[in-house]
């Protein structure tokens, strides 16, 4: 086609195999579409073309993706309002016939096997280096490793004594995000062999709700009893999980942090390579931040004196 739609706060751009989504910026467009800036569509990861009216004398312009194929998606497991949705572009009433006409186009691309959960990522991730600031900690992904390094003023005594953490994505199953807007959001990452805590957790692609979090597993399982590691219930005891909090990790900021590591996990799992967090040396400056934090905490009788003598070692060995 080589056509360009303009709507109120994105302009498609329509090619012969895909569609252009170039996000506007501005102080009413959503802070994900600016995050995102711009998002390269294949006509394969498509499923449907909808046209329907809007608020306010607009028409809303929907494709809808295919099952399993766009990994921002995927993480948001439907927590996504409609007005953060980056699929939708909405337009002005009197350009609806316009729109129709690129939806009919739209749909007469789509593929035979558009009703079916695509069986690999079609649209491509953020990519990383990224980072986000949570409540109880901050989260860094450089496309190989995620770390959690800890706040002295938001994580739990848990966190603390397991210190900061460092989790290699090939030793990763999935990733488990729950929206910020939520009462009790978190990011939580799913280690290869761990047992989920939330009622209903599958395995593969199609994401399963759990009280109201994203739970995506990339991993398939035999059939039959399977060892398992114990989790933590609750995401502010799990070294595992960044947890939320008003003005800490919206959604523009976690959400493509955790597509951009669900589709890093998936595409590393064909050849996975362990490496164990003890491995990554540690700044100087660093580990004498952590030994001043873990002596506060021991003088204020939240750790033990066996436990700070062990963790300080621990510490220690890794310069």
């Amino acid at each position: 086609m080589g056509d360009v739609l303009a709507g109120i706060h994105a302009t498609w751009e329509f090619d012969t195999d895909s569609v252009l989504i170039r996000f506007e910026r501005g102080i009413r467009t959503p802070k994900l579409f600016q995050s995102l800036r711009e998002r390269r569509i294949p006509h394969a990861a498509l499923s449907s073309v909808t046209l329907t009216p809007g608020k306010r004398g607009t028409v809303v312009l929907h494709a809808v993706p295919r099952p399993g194929a766009d990994p921002l998606l995927e993480a948001a497991a439907g927590q996504l309002k409609d007005g953060s949705d980056p699929y939708r572009l909405v337009l002005p009433a009197e350009r609806e016939t316009l729109a129709e006409y690129y939806a009919d186009e739209l749909r007469a691309l789509l593929g035979p096997d558009a009703a079916e959960p695509a069986e690999r990522f079609l649209v491509a991730a953020p990519e990383a280096p990224m980072h986000f600031k949570a409540y109880d900690g901050r989260a860094s992904f450089d496309g190989d490793r995620i770390s959690f390094r800890w706040f002295w003023t938001g994580a739990s005594t848990a966190k603390w004594k397991a210190g900061d953490q460092t989790f290699p994505v090939s030793e990763l199953s999935g990733v488990e995000w729950r929206s910020p807007e939520a009462f009790d959001g978190y990011l939580r990452l799913v280690p290869r062999g761990a047992r989920n805590t939330d009622a209903g957790a599958g395995t593969g692609l199609s994401p399963v709700t759990g009280n109201g979090a994203a739970v995506l597993r990339t991993d398939t399982a035999p059939a039959g009893p399977q060892p398992s590691a114990p989790r933590p219930t609750q995401a502010d005891q799990d070294p595992a999980a960044v947890i939320f909090g008003l003005g800490y990790g919206p959604v523009h900021e976690s959400l493509p942090f955790a597509a951009a590591v669900l589709e890093s996990v998936r595409r590393k799992q064909s050849t996975p390579v362990a490496v164990p967090a003890s491995a990554v040396r540690r700044d100087p400056a660093d580990i004498a931040e952590r030994i001043r934090h873990l002596g506060e905490l021991h003088q204020a009788g939240l750790v033990t004196d066996d436990e700070f003598r062990a963790k300080k070692a621990q510490l220690l060995a890794e310069l």
